[in-house]
């Protein structure tokens, strides 16, 4: 057996033609989008994201408006950057790209973030509404996951899901999203992390195995049954090469696998700037 991929570049531009219609349309009424993002530190990782996510905002017609912070800046300049794009009404959503250094609290600078302008889904008042199903911005990267299977027509309703990994950004909230009453959702889903011991127990039996760890090849294909689905949601990096939380041989026994390259990243980017545009809406009255 060798596993389809599920390519996220299809998905990604699927989202993003609705998000052009969506930017048109305010662009009609004279206003233009707008997403804010706060890079701290010099991590070559986080400044290639965030240089993606300002040329796929320029793609479908968002503004983009960028705040760089020194890792000597200290946690007062993260706190007043966030401020600063709280009050400022050409953006209206953005974002701090995680990880900060050591020396930051992300946690405590996303708590200052005014929650209506949140595009990451993260603040604790848009996790509240996930777990109450209400309205608000979804986590990028477990909204992106859910679009994957419904654009591949992954069968998740009554499935077996395992998710390694309980972060905040990732595995947490997808845990959640993924028991919601929705297509590409609706699971029986599980969560084991570094403190089950044996976690191949769990993710043997599983009919789709979500990654979210950001370590190497942490699901090996011993760890999976044949024709199981398999996501990474996590990566590493070793120098400037892109580390999957899914080993390549995985290919061999899965059914559906994210490739190394152009997996859930391109339809992270599409989700926020989706956010963006929902948020401007919401702005726009």
């Amino acid at each position: 057996m060798t596993a389809e991929f599920l390519a996220g570049a299809p998905v990604a531009e699927s989202i993003l033609e609705g998000v052009r219609r969506r930017v048109t349309a305010l662009e009609d009424r004279g206003i233009t989008p707008g997403l804010g993002t706060i890079l701290v530190g010099d991590d070559e990782a986080s400044a290639g994201y965030v240089r993606k996510k300002h040329e796929t905002c320029e793609s479908v017609g968002i503004a983009s408006h960028n705040i760089e912070i020194p890792q000597s800046g200290g946690q007062s300049s993260l706190i007043a950057a966030v401020e600063e794009f709280n009050n400022n009404p050409a953006v209206d959503a953005f974002i701090i790209q995680s990880p900060v250094p050591d020396n930051f609290d992300f946690i405590a600078a996303l708590d200052k973030m005014d929650a209506s302008k949140d595009a990451d889904g993260l603040h604790a008042t848009n996790l509240g509404k996930l777990v109450l199903q209400q309205d608000g911005p979804v986590p990028c990267t477990p909204a992106g996951i859910l679009a994957m299977f419904v654009h591949y027509g992954i069968d998740v309703a009554g499935k077996n899901v395992v998710i390694l990994g309980r972060g905040p950004t990732l595995g947490r909230p997808l845990s959640l999203l993924l028991t919601t009453k929705q297509q590409g959702a609706n699971a029986a889903v599980t969560t084991v992390h570094t403190g089950v011991p044996n976690a191949s127990d769990y993710t043997r039996n599983a009919d789709i195995v979500v990654a979210a760890v950001g370590s190497p090849s942490v699901i090996t294909p011993d760890m999976i049954k044949p024709g199981a689905v398999v996501v990474s949601g996590g990566i590493s990096w070793e120098g400037k090469k892109l580390l999957p939380d899914v080993d390549e041989a995985v290919n061999e026994t899965a059914s559906w696998v994210t490739p190394r390259l152009g997996g859930v990243g391109p339809v992270t980017v599409a989700m926020l700037l989706q956010n963006t545009v929902a948020a401007a809406e919401a702005n726009a009255g």
